[in-house]
C-alpha cells in the first residue's frame, strides 16, 4: 500500500508521518509539503490513500483530491470543527482534526482499510474552501495600490498572477500592477473554470496560455498572450494539457 502526505504546517507534517509510520507501518509514505508538490507526486505514482490538508497553499485539498484516479481514498485533515463536516460531505472518506490524535486515526485507518478492501470510493463534489476554512467568495475586483491612489482592475481584465518577492504581479490587459496578496490568499477566490495555478508562482488565466515550451535544462515553461516572457510551469500540469 501507499500513501500520500500533503501539508504544508511541518510540525503537523511530521506528526502525521511519525503517527502513521506507528499505526500502518506497512504503509509506504510520500510526503508533500504543498499541493503542487502533491501534484507533483500524483503525476509520477499511484497512491491507495492521500491525507490531505484542506488549506494549503498554491493549490488546496480538495483541488488535490480531484486530480486523483477514483481508486485514491481521500482522507482530509483540518484544524476547523466546523468546517470539517463540509469536508466529509464533499466526498472524503473521513476527516481528522488537527492536532491529530492517535486514537482518532486508528478509527481513520480502520475506515480506510475496509473500503480498500470493497474497493468503494465516494465521488468528490466542487466545495471550495477560502484561507480560514469557509466557502471562498469570488473575486471581482483586485484593488492595487499606485503612488497615492488605488487602482481597481476588474478580475476579467487579469491574464496572471505572478508571485515576486513579497508582492504578486497582477498582469492584466492595460499592463501590470504589484500587491501583497499571497497567491495562496487568491487561489481560492478565482473561478476554477477560469483560472489554472500552474506552478507555485503562477496562476493564469487558462485562455491567455499562447504556448508551453522546454527550456535547456528540460523544464517547462509558459508564455501569454501579447507578452514577451516566459513563466515557470510545473511538470505534473505540462502533462496534463500534452493529454488535451
Amino acid at each position: 500500500m501507499r500513501g500520500l502526505i500533503a501539508e504544508d504546517e511541518a510540525p503537523q507534517r511530521e506528526a502525521l508521518r511519525v503517527a502513521l509510520a506507528e499505526l500502518w507501518p506497512t504503509l509506504a509514505l510520500e510526503v508533500c509539503v504543498d499541493g503542487i508538490e502533491a501534484l507533483e507526486a500524483i503525476a509520477e505514482q499511484r497512491f491507495d490513500v492521500a491525507f490531505l490538508d484542506i488549506r494549503m497553499p498554491g493549490m488546496n485539498g480538495l483541488k488535490v483530491a480531484r486530480e486523483l484516479p477514483p481508486e485514491t481514498l481521500v482522507v482530509f485533515t483540518t484544524a476547523y470543527d466546523e468546517f470539517a463536516v463540509r469536508a466529509f460531505d464533499a466526498g472524503a472518506i473521513d476527516y481528522v482534526l488537527k492536532p491529530i490524535r492517535s486514537e482518532r486515526l486508528q478509527i481513520t485507518i480502520a475506515r480506510v482499510r475496509e473500503r480498500l478492501a470493497n474497493g468503494q470510493r465516494p465521488a468528490l463534489d466542487t466545495l471550495e474552501l477560502g484561507r480560514h476554512g469557509r466557502p471562498a467568495e469570488r473575486l471581482s475586483w483586485i484593488s492595487a495600490s499606485i503612488g497615492d491612489s488605488v487602482r481597481l482592475i476588474p478580475i476579467d481584465d487579469v491574464d496572471a498572477f505572478h508571485a515576486q518577492d513579497k508582492y504578486t504581479r497582477v498582469l492584466h490587459r492595460s499592463g501590470e500592477a504589484l500587491i501583497r496578496t499571497p497567491l495562496k490568499d487568491l487561489v481560492a477566490g478565482l473561478d476554477g473554470e477560469a483560472f489554472l495555478q500552474l506552478h507555485r508562482s503562477l496562476i493564469v488565466r487558462i485562455h491567455a496560455i499562447s504556448e508551453m515550451r522546454k527550456d535547456e535544462l528540460g523544464r517547462w515553461q509558459v508564455i501569454l498572450r501579447n507578452r514577451d516572457e516566459w513563466f515557470p510551469m510545473s511538470q505534473a500540469l505540462a502533462s496534463r494539457f500534452r493529454g488535451m
